[in-house]
């Protein structure tokens, strides 16, 4: 008997969190914060599983929404056993020490949660197992006789992104983690089992996303570089907001891409903070991981870190394009306080390329024109947008036509949607009652138990 539990990340993105329990041995797939919720509501329901065996954790990527509760899943569980890849062991040891610092300075935000030290990180991630991509490595649970077979498959989202592939003697069951089919600048696309699989645990992000909607990526290069190219000759500065792990690196690989074929103005380029660092591991991780352009290396790009610079009127005075996190715009960050800057300069320029949640001052950016009155946040003073906003699209998650094809290909039994927006989840699940065959799909929902026999 198969029992599958969601205790985060169900039917939104975020904590993404699930417990298997495979004829004795308990597993959970992913382990992460809620990044829009603060102290013990951020973190996965640990209690729907207090009393249930855990024998290993299969983490997908490092993105904190996926691995930033670990720390605190070990305080619970000091025995259970972590597996990933091994580029992603090293970018969670990146983002966890810089996770620890935040916490630390912040802790009266963080209700209920007990700050964890930087050498608990070092004594954790040394205890993480890791494996090359379609590794196959066998374990048995503390408790169960039965042993399943386990192997990662490059998910395309990020460096070291995986999805699990867990095989019983009775079931096999694929978890896609962030997945993505489409052509990125620096990763290529996902990479799937030639395997029938019985249970499908799948990401929807995209799912309420018409896919029409979504350019081809060079489509949008071009278009980003137009509008760069006239922001530049105004002598203005553009901020993009991007996430550090993942967007960052695609940003900077697009933007030197095109500067080294001419078509871009060759102009300064800032960046700063965590990035610089996952910069390091992309560029070390090239010849072992499925890169489009092993040659390339971040190192090579001239950059100037805008993390020393105190005085924002810097970028009046030496413009150029700002690559800074987070990537939402959130309240204290360097994003954050960039913007309220950008905001009052007519010359300049603001480019969203990724996802904005509703809830964040970049989403209320996003969806703001030149000339508008908007509040960043409830707290904040009502301000008049001078600069100019641009929206691009440049996913790093499947778009939903892709996970049909994904389900078609794969052929499960069984399909449990994830890791999206209700809409989304509803529009997958109607594509595929739709076809009339023998599919079973599941919406998640935390502290929903599915059993499958």
């Amino acid at each position: 008997m198969i029992s599958f539990i969601p205790l985060g990340g169900a039917s939104e993105v975020g904590a993404s969190s699930f417990y298997l329990n495979l004829n004795g041995t308990g597993i959970l797939l992913d382990c992460g914060l809620h990044p829009r919720k603060k102290g013990k509501d951020s973190l996965p329901a640990f209690d729907l599983i207090k009393d249930k065996d855990l024998d290993f954790v299969f983490i997908s990527h490092a993105h904190q929404d996926h691995i930033g509760a670990i720390p605190y899943l070990i305080k619970l569980h000091p025995h259970v056993r972590i597996f990933c890849t091994t580029a992603t062991k090293e970018l969670a040891s990146i983002a966890l020490h810089n996770a620890a610092g935040i916490l630390e300075k912040e802790m009266n935000q963080h209700p209920g949660m007990i700050p964890y030290t930087n050498d608990e990180v070092d004594m954790l991630v040394k205890s993480i197992i890791d494996y090359d991509y379609g590794e196959e490595f066998e374990l048995s649970g503390l408790l169960s006789s039965c042993t399943i077979k386990v192997s990662f498959w490059d998910a395309g989202h990020i460096l070291g992104s995986a999805s699990v592939l867990i095989e019983s003697s009775e079931k096999t069951i694929f978890y896609t983690g962030d997945i993505n089919f489409s052509t990125q600048q620096i990763l290529a696309p996902a990479d799937l089992p030639e395997k029938k699989i019985d249970i499908l645990i799948s990401e929807s992000t995209y799912g309420a996303i018409d896919s029409r909607n979504l350019p081809d990526l060079k489509t949008e290069v071009r278009r980003f570089v137009k509008e760069t190219n006239k922001v530049l000759a105004d002598g203005g500065s553009i901020l993009v907001p991007v996430f550090s792990l993942g967007k960052s690196q695609e940003l900077l690989g697009i933007i030197a891409g095109e500067i080294i074929a001419g078509r871009l103005t060759d102009s300064t380029i800032y960046t700063g903070g965590l990035m610089r660092a996952y910069f390091k591991m992309y560029d070390k991780f090239r010849f072992t991981t499925r890169r489009k352009n092993k040659n390339f290396l971040f190192s090579d790009v001239i950059q100037e870190n805008h993390s020393a610079i105190r005085n924002l009127n810097h970028f009046d005075n030496k413009n150029g394009i700002v690559l800074v996190s987070s990537g939402m715009l959130l309240e204290k960050t360097a994003s954050f306080e960039m913007a309220k800057f950008w905001l009052n300069m007519k010359k300049f320029a603001i480019f969203i390329v990724g996802y904005m949640d509703e809830s964040t001052p970049g989403f209320k950016i996003a969806n703001s024109s030149r000339g508008e009155k908007i509040k960043l946040t409830d707290f904040s003073k009502e301000c008049i947008v001078s600069c100019g906003v641009q929206k691009f699209s440049f996913p790093s998650h499947s778009r939903r036509e892709d996970l049909i094809k994904m389900i078609d290909k794969l052929k499960p039994r069984s399909v449990i949607l994830v890791h999206g927006e209700e809409d989304g989840i509803n529009w997958m699940g109607r594509k595929l009652l739709a076809r009339k065959n023998e599919l079973s799909v599941s919406a998640a929902e935390v502290g929903k138990e599915l059993i499958f026999n």
